[in-house]
């Protein structure tokens, strides 16, 4: 288990946001039905909600981040919180799915720049050789959504109106906003550097290589995971409630998945850690294909898959940071946002694959793309492993 003595208090206020976050992104995947029968639009074309968010986020983040990078990151973290609930109080009131789209794009930009900002703070705030048990707090905020604020939120969603999940992240947001602003420690300003400095990161080879590793890898699992609630209502031939239900299996993985995940890379390291990772995942998306045909083997499945998927999430901003210490020092907060925008440019992919095979009727054939996105990040992770006792090049 992470051990919470030795971490700051501070970081569980960071993984309050990353819980508030982590329901306004993915509490569309459990209402998805709902948004496309309300707009009366294909269900692809509400799945791009999710696929949209995320290349919005991934465009925007490294953006936002440089144009911040010379502000206190308290100050900067409480602007960004304050954009996020505004965000949702958009969706929430959203009239048409354009309106709903826009208001995703304003929480989106918010998003991965909190992310972004707020795991070089949860690093910082951590004792030395703790900074991955410390992000991976940060980071159980965002898994616990998926535990309890998901499938709440896609219950609700679902009994009484899809809008219903974005006015409770609204006002959890503005608890957030408050606590924030009181308790967080003041934070110190980055080092200056020119935004050609930060921007060379962008020519580094290892940043490079720890973006694709994360956009894979990551991306995989959003191939089939976007479509989870359609595939639970038509393939297992789930109800709308137990659907919901079983969304508590897969977030209750993410979290344990989460938390092992920190624990597992600050024994191993990040790099063996990915390595093994990527193994099982690849194999698990191999039996969920004929998991999800029988009711009885798609809740071990749902949950063997989460624990799988969300513990990659530690070891690889972890990874990251570790990089970017060592290769681009006076651009660590923008390296960071590279990451943050590779997770999200992985979402993107994955929603997009995985669209493609529904537009093509082929929803049980969604895995398949995730075995092949995840078997590719082996590859730049290796080049990693290759080179980490080598002089960086660009």
């Amino acid at each position: 288990m992470v051990k919470n003595s030795k971490l700051h208090p501070a970081i569980y206020l960071l993984s309050l946001t990353a819980f508030a976050i982590g329901v306004a992104e993915f509490v569309v995947v459990g209402v998805l039905n709902s948004i496309a029968s309300d707009f009366i639009i294909p269900i692809e074309k509400a799945g791009s909600l999710v696929g949209l968010y995320a290349f919005a986020l991934a465009i925007g983040t490294p953006i936002i981040t440089l144009m911040l990078a010379r502000f206190n990151k308290k100050k900067v973290l409480v602007g960004l919180i304050s954009v996020f609930a505004l965000g949702n109080l958009i969706s929430a009131t959203a009239s048409s799915f354009e309106a709903l789209l826009a208001g995703r794009i304003v929480t989106a930009i918010a998003h991965g720049s909190f992310f972004a900002i707020g795991a070089t703070v949860a690093s910082a705030l951590a004792p030395k050789g703790s900074e991955s048990k410390a992000i991976a707090l940060m980071f159980a905020g965002l898994t616990f959504a998926m535990v309890i604020g998901v499938p709440f939120g896609s219950y609700i969603g679902n009994l009484a109106g899809w809008q219903w999940p974005f006015i409770a992240v609204f006002i959890l947001a503005i608890i957030s906003l408050f606590a924030t602003s009181f308790y967080l420690p003041a934070q110190s300003i980055s080092p200056k550097s020119s935004v050609k400095t930060q921007l060379e990161a962008l020519s580094n080879s290892r940043v490079l290589a720890m973006m694709l590793v994360t956009i894979l890898g990551f991306g995989a699992t959003f191939t089939t995971f976007t479509y989870i609630t359609p595939i639970m209502l038509e393939i297992t031939s789930f109800t709308e409630v137990t659907a919901s239900i079983l969304l508590l299996v897969f977030g209750g993985a993410t979290f344990i998945g989460n938390l092992a995940g920190g624990n597992v890379s600050a024994r191993f390291g990040w790099q063996q850690t990915l390595l093994g990772n990527f193994s099982a995942l690849a194999l698990m998306f191999a039996i969920l294909l004929l998991a999800m045909h029988q009711k009885w083997s798609m809740v071990p499945a749902l949950f063997v898959w989460g624990l799988l998927a969300f513990s990659l999430s530690p070891s690889l901003q972890t990874g990251m940071l570790n990089i970017a210490s060592i290769n681009t020092p006076k651009a660590v907060d923008f390296t960071s946002a590279l990451n943050i925008a590779a997770f999200n440019f992985g979402i993107a992919l994955g929603e997009y694959t995985g669209g493609s095979f529904v537009a093509l009727g082929k929803l049980p054939e969604t895995p398949l793309a995730g075995i092949v996105m995840v078997v590719l990040a082996i590859f730049p992770l290796v080049y990693l492993k290759r080179v980490t006792h080598k002089p960086a090049s660009t």
